[in-house]
């Protein structure tokens, strides 16, 4: 199968991408990427060479280049999104373009071209906040922020397509992912590059807002055993099946690094902060999918792989990184 990852150069992308090309000797893989700053292609260095491997730069807000790019694949899977919801609060254009016009751009390429397959990669936030429980594949939508509003969009439009014009395609969506080569703006790897350089950790509020933390690689063989396995019209939701605070999780990185706990600093709550995360997962084991790595393996494996490849985030953390950082947060100090 030809298969199109759009977004394959970010995090989540570059590790499905590996994935693929190693179980699947048969697949093709194509990525398409527009390259903004999460975009990295040091991530895709270890595949160049796979004559398997192709790379195109591109946005899937162009749909010349999109349906160029799409013509002749069996599949297509789109991760290409903005995703980091401080970003989307004080920039929320960005997103809404991305996420829902990019998406609306290569459900008309899949429909025209006849495309077999379209997996639309989704997000756990576009339920909202649970106190108790775990929200199902069923549970209403109720979107906290312009992130996870751009996603829900996405996702109902995905849906739309399906009801409207038969299209072959479906959804996941996951819980918090994490794992090496993690653009470091995100929780983990921006707090385990802080502890390194002895910065203070800003943890949003009283730091007891709960995630549900997925190792990269399992959400990929979770992701692919959708495309393969899963059916037309589905969403099926992917945890990793280990719930912990924030401030549980700041500790854990802390003691990893072996930095001082003092780093901690609470800082302002940012607006809408969903406390609790949760999904049910039984539609996507039910074909025979389960997470193979522990939180207390997979967040190890994370920060002993930042800690050799310091030279890879210090290139990321300067310029508009530096700057955004000082937005956010304030000072480095």
């Amino acid at each position: 199968m030809r298969i199109v990852v759009t977004g394959g150069a970010g995090f989540i992308g570059s590790n499905f991408v590996r994935f693929v090309l190693r179980e699947h000797s048969e697949d093709e893989v194509v990525v398409l990427d527009k390259l903004t700053y999460a975009g990295n292609l040091e991530n895709l260095e270890d595949v160049a060479g796979d004559p398997r491997y192709t790379f195109v730069r591109g946005d899937i807000c162009d749909p010349d280049v999109v349906a160029a790019t799409l013509d002749g694949a069996g599949a297509v899977v789109n991760f290409a999104a903005e995703t980091h919801v401080d970003r989307s609060i004080s920039g929320p254009q960005d997103f809404i373009r991305t996420d829902v016009l990019g998406t609306h751009t290569l459900l008309e390429a899949v429909r025209s071209l006849g495309i077999a397959r379209y997996l639309q990669v989704s997000t756990d936030e576009v339920y909202g906040s649970i106190d108790v429980g775990s929200f199902t594949e069923e549970s209403p939508l109720g979107p906290s922020s312009p992130y996870s509003a751009s996603k829900a969009a996405g996702d109902l439009l995905v849906l739309s397509y399906v009801a409207t014009y038969d299209t072959p395609a479906l959804i996941t969506r996951s819980s918090n992912n994490y794992g090496p080569s993690q653009y470091p703006e995100k929780i983990v790897p921006l707090f385990i590059t802080n502890a390194v350089d002895g910065v203070p950790l800003p943890v949003y509020g009283d730091g007891r807002n709960v995630r549900d933390w997925l190792f990269v690689e399992d959400n990929c063989a979770a992701v692919d055993l959708a495309l393969r396995a899963g059916a037309t019209g589905q969403v099926y939701n992917i945890g990793g099946g280990h719930e912990i605070d924030n401030l549980t999780l700041t500790r854990r990185i802390l003691e990893l690094v072996g930095a001082d706990p003092g780093l901690i600093r609470f800082v302002a709550d940012r607006p809408g902060h969903d406390r609790r995360y949760s999904v049910d997962c039984t539609k996507l084991r039910a074909l025979g999918w389960a997470p193979a790595t522990s939180f207390d393996d997979g967040l190890a494996r994370t920060v002993a792989w930042y800690l050799e490849h310091e030279a890879w985030w210090r290139r990321l953390k300067s310029g508009e990184w530096l700057e955004y950082y000082r937005r956010q947060y304030g000072s480095l100090g």
